[in-house]
């Protein structure tokens, strides 16, 4: 496909981005990094998503979990990542040309956990290999969107995070689909899931390894014996003092009240598919709606946070996920519910998922790229983390539409405060 650049300093698919043309104007190709990494998160996606297709089916209605127990899984399933997110930020910003094998890292333990759920049917063993599964999401996260970052300049950096995400969101769009086909030419439907994602899996492992460059940012210089450190050295201690930078402070903090208040997609999808009365065999397909949407929102949304501003269609996004809680309290029952439900959810993530890190890029340093967005996707996960548990044990103890009353009234207050907190922030020049 191309050769990787690996020299230090700016990875060079950044200075090819930049290069000027006749015209006089940056070219505003976009990096092959950018698409190498989109094909691995397309294809580790198609694994991912076959799994948390048939997942909240599997759980309540397989193995009888009520929603308390449900929510416990699923707050495992996308929050412990948090964890680890932190630690892959910094192992990769420990050193020019981590951020690939960190990221492999992550991703071969995610494929490994694969075949696991075939020999477990309990809580306790499915929570270990769900937390297993998100320890590999949050090595490779913070990495993955580090080589991002730095592989595209700063004037196009939303339309660099949405061309990703809408290539990760073409695999989010297949995996249901095969998670749904599977289920019904199969007799051990369950099993054959679990069995062709990981396969799928392996995959994204070795096109990650062959074609996806080690570039990352130039190692800062070890100061001399007796000298001062050098500034913004990846360490535990400088990553922690980013937060005293005002932006990414408050950007971190918006992201973490609003995360409080973002119900899991699985519990989104159990409710859908209560008002409407949806069969079982069809719940897998609930999913192909937001990704859907998200696929066709992704880049055109992250082109408009460049003009636009990134925080203002990060709050937008926020506000469309509002409205999915608001017709989910409805009354009405038309056929165009689930399509306005699902399209309005995909274009909450795609208004928020790649925007939200491509607003971290601006405040944070090169050599503590990876630690920075580490530092604002762990306080979002502990925060769905918690939102998690917390709308499983509403659910379970006053009724899903009294939790879901609370979440959208968290919600309205949490965006109230975002919109006021979030001001225009500053376009970086660099």
């Amino acid at each position: 496909m191309y050769v990787a650049d690996s020299r230090a300093g700016t990875p060079a698919s950044a200075e090819h981005a930049a290069r000027p043309t006749r015209a006089g104007r940056r070219r505003t190709a976009l990096a092959p990094t950018v698409l190498a990494l989109g094909t691995v998160s397309l294809v580790t996606d198609v694994s991912s998503e076959m799994v948390t297709a048939v997942l909240p089916l599997y759980l309540v209605a397989g193995l009888g979990l009520s929603p308390l127990g449900f929510g416990l899984l699923d707050g495992v399933y996308n929050g412990f990542s948090a964890l680890v997110r932190l630690v892959g930020g910094h192992l990769a910003d420990r050193g020019g040309g981590r951020h690939k094998w960190v990221a492999g890292l992550g991703y071969g333990i995610s494929a490994a956990c694969k075949p696991l759920l075939l020999l477990v049917h309990t809580l306790t063993p499915i929570g270990l290999v769900l937390a297993a599964d998100r320890t590999g999401k949050g090595l490779r996260t913070a990495p993955r969107d580090a080589l991002i970052s730095l592989s595209s300049t700063p004037e196009t950096r939303g339309r660099a995070f949405g061309t990703h995400r809408a290539m990760d969101t073409a695999g989010a769009l297949l995996g249901p689909l095969a998670a749904f086909l599977i289920l019904r030419a199969t007799v051990d439907g369950y099993d054959a899931v679990f069995t062709v994602s990981f396969c799928v899996a392996v995959l994204g492992v070795l096109i990650l390894v062959l074609f996806v460059p080690a570039t990352g940012p130039e190692a800062p210089p070890r100061p001399a014996p007796g000298s001062a450190p050098a500034p913004d050295r990846p360490t535990l201690r400088a990553a922690l003092a980013l937060l005293r930078r005002r932006d990414l402070r408050r950007l971190t903090v918006c992201a973490l009240l609003l995360g409080l208040a973002t119900v899991s997609d699985s519990f989104v999808y159990l409710l859908l598919q209560r008002r409407l009365g949806v069969p079982d065999r069809w719940f897998a397909l609930l999913p192909l709606g937001t990704a859907a949407a998200f696929l066709l929102l992704a880049l055109p949304l992250g082109r408009l946070a460049d003009r636009w501003g990134r925080r203002r269609v990060f709050l937008a996004g926020h506000a469309a996920l509002l409205l999915v809680y608001g017709l989910l309290l409805t009354s009405w029952h038309g056929a165009a519910l689930p399509y306005a439900v699902l399209a309005l959810h995909g274009t909450f993530y795609a208004a928020t998922d790649g925007v939200l890190m491509a607003a971290a890029s601006d405040s944070v340093p090169e050599a503590l790229r990876s630690s920075g967005l580490a530092l604002v996707q762990t306080g979002q996960a502990l925060a769905r983390f918690a939102c998690s548990l917390a709308f499983g044990a509403a659910w379970t103890w006053w009724g899903d539409r009294t939790a879901l009353t609370l979440s959208t009234a968290a919600l309205a207050l949490c965006g109230t405060y975002a919109l006021t907190a979030l001001g225009p922030a500053r376009q970086p020049a660099s």
